[in-house]
């Protein structure tokens, strides 16, 4: 028999079954486990005052890995910190933009900036404009959304489609009141250089434009108050 060792193995490990079939005989009722707040699949016996719970149940528990190896059992319990690393990847994975919506949100800020820099010229160099010019830098504007709204597919997209909304909402009033401040011949507020500086609108739209241009450039969702 010393010459067949897996033989001996087997043997001893049937004798071990057949002791633990006596001993769970000889048991009390199952206990239940949580680990966690998580209720196991398996219970808890209790066999002269120990407790005794199967390994893969553990395992399952506390997502652990375990290998049975010739001559011990290896079980390896992830750190209790693993559960929140992998909530802030999912976390950060949510917020991410997708690419063609980052495109598309690219081109609609530079249909903003246009339009926003065609207005400021306008002040700055008393510059006649049409219903026509108008209009067509707030088409442009509103093709442009329109498009990144077609492409915005993730949560985050959306997100961050709402802010370029408010963005294209807060420049057509801006460009609104300062076309209709030109068709009252209001000087000061269509052709002195200085009104621009002033202007706290302005500065909004272009603090927001200027967010939302390194938001969309790092892939991520973020807000900004500033932006509503």
């Amino acid at each position: 028999m010393s010459k067949h060792p897996s033989f001996r193995f087997a043997l001893y490990f049937a004798s071990v079954l057949a002791l633990s079939g006596m001993l769970f005989g000889q048991s009390t009722a199952n206990k239940t486990l949580v680990v966690n707040g998580k209720t196991a699949s398996a219970g808890v016996r209790q066999i002269n005052g120990r407790l005794y719970i199967d390994l893969e149940t553990l395992a399952q528990a506390t997502n652990a890995v375990f290998t049975v190896e010739p001559r011990r059992v290896v079980l390896n319990i992830p750190p209790s910190d693993a559960g929140a690393v992998a909530t802030d990847d999912a976390a950060q994975n949510s917020q991410r933009l997708s690419r063609d919506f980052s495109s598309a949100a690219i081109s609609a800020l530079a249909a903003m900036r246009e339009w926003r820099v065609a207005v400021r010229a306008m002040i700055l160099y008393g510059l006649a404009v049409s219903d026509t010019w108008v209009q067509a830098y707030h088409q442009q504007t509103l093709d442009a959304l329109r498009q990144a709204g077609v492409v915005a597919s993730a949560e985050a997209d959306k997100n961050a489609l709402q802010l370029l909304s408010d963005e294209a909402d807060m420049m057509t009033a801006w460009a609104n009141q300062v076309y209709a401040a030109r068709q009252e011949l209001n000087g000061a507020r269509t052709v002195d250089p200085n009104t621009l500086k002033d202007d706290p609108t302005l500065a909004k739209i272009q603090r927001c434009s200027q967010f939302l241009n390194s938001m969309i450039l790092s892939g991520s969702f973020n807000d900004d108050p500033g932006c509503h």
